[in-house]
Order: structure tokens, then sequence, then C-alpha cells
């Protein structure tokens, strides 16, 4: 596997370890995302934020 995906493999390993740590990052990233289109991709982040959240196991409490 190639550099890029190495470097995505320990991301996602160090996410399941700490998964309150990565939400946080994964809401200031979309927060900034939405922040910088207008809220016009809004439905888009919220799906991606989704599916990075269950790529390791963490979720927002407030659903």
């Amino acid at each position: 596997m190639g550099k890029l995906g190495d470097l995505a493999n320990k991301a996602k390993e160090m996410a399941k370890g700490h998964p309150d740590q990565a939400d946080k990052g994964v809401e200031r990233a979309e927060k900034l995302v939405d922040e910088r289109t207008g809220n016009k991709y809004d439905a888009q982040t919220d799906k991606a934020a989704d599916a990075a959240r269950r790529s390791y196991g963490g979720g927002r409490q407030d659903q």
C-alpha cells in the first residue's frame, strides 16, 4: 500500500482508540466546510461526517 494509504490506516486506528477526540475533529471539519460554503452543501457534509464517524465507531451523543 502507498504512503497515503498507510497514513489513512494509521489515522483510522488512532481515531478508534480516541473516538471522543476524533468526533471533535470531524465536527470542526464539518463546521469549517459549512462556513466556507455558506451551508450550500450542508446535507453532503452531514452524510460525510456520519460516514467518517461510522468508520471508527464514533458518534455524536446528541442524536
